[in-house]
């Protein structure tokens, strides 16, 4: 992709995800996710209805009239977006492939950061680390997050959720808000999400496509595996392949479901062809 192109692309994403986090997600965002507690701002002049234990009581007797004390919520978070970018993310039957997906919904909760400054770090994963840009504010960083997710082209295809969480527990000292997205088509991540979610506010946002739920009966097709690049004839007339394929795929989806659940970490599933925006609000309010 040449500059020119991916300058375009940034921008159009960055208009799209800025108008979202700016008129519905940064309200959502700042409620649900709290700082680490109140700071004093200033002193103003006691009106009517103030609490009285505001009083500031040495400033009150330097000016001989009640004034208050005025606190506000002291933010300073850092939000971790943990991206797989293995072979699968690029699979899509619809209007759009999931990776693309991926990009908007990490852009959207990147701007909702920024509009709260707070930080945003990245961490690109297969199934070994490919790019970590530590957390930092500011729009012209978001920008650079929202480029590399455009552009990044990963050394490995499959994929390791577990290697990806023990990176983030080894990096990340501090509490952060993380979002891992994924198609979670992964699994022994247990061990390392519990760890990780003792830590951080952690939730786990699954994208999908409506055709990996279930095989279509179209008989013999040539099909390539994602993440292994392996190509094979497919018999997807036989209904014991097509009932293997789904439980594979369900079995994959529970396992991700129960896992975080157990680790108390928050889950966010949506497809492809339905509206993120309305998954991620629910959440928020849910949390709030």
């Amino acid at each position: 992709m040449d500059t020119k192109e991916l300058l375009k692309k940034v921008r159009k994403i960055e208009i799209k995800t800025r108008r979202l986090s700016d008129h519905i997600f940064s309200g959502e965002y700042h409620t649900s996710f709290k700082g680490r507690g109140m700071t004093f701002s200033e002193v103003r002049q006691y009106q009517y209805g103030d609490d009285i234990r505001a009083i500031d009581w040495n400033v009150t007797a330097r000016y001989n009239e009640p004034y208050v004390k005025i606190f506000e919520e002291e933010r300073e978070l850092t939000m971790m977006l943990m991206v797989d970018i293995s072979g699968s993310e690029s699979f899509g039957t619809r209007s759009q492939f999931k990776n693309e997906i991926v990009t908007e919904i990490a852009a959207t909760l990147a701007f909702s950061a920024t509009q709260n400054n707070d930080k945003i770090g990245l961490i690109l994963f297969s199934d070994q680390i490919e790019l970590y840009i530590p957390p930092k504010k500011g729009k012209s960083h978001v920008l650079r997050i929202i480029r590399e997710l455009i552009e990044f082209q990963p050394k490995s295809r499959k994929t390791d959720i577990a290697q990806a969480l023990r990176f983030l527990s080894g990096t990340q000292k501090k509490k952060a808000i993380v979002f891992l997205i994924s198609d979670f088509m992964s699994d022994d991540f247990e061990q390392p999400l519990k760890i990780a979610s003792k830590k951080h506010d952690l939730t786990g946002v699954r994208v999908y496509d409506p055709r990996e739920e279930k095989m279509p009966n179209i008989g013999m097709v040539p099909m390539t595996d994602a993440e292994t690049g392996k190509l094979q004839l497919v018999n997807t007339g036989a209904k014991s392949v097509r009932m293997a394929y789904e439980k594979y795929y369900h079995d994959k989806v529970k396992y991700f479901k129960e896992t975080f659940s157990k680790c108390g970490s928050g889950v966010v599933n949506t497809r492809v062809d339905e509206s993120y925006v309305t998954r991620l609000l629910g959440y928020f309010k849910s949390r709030s």
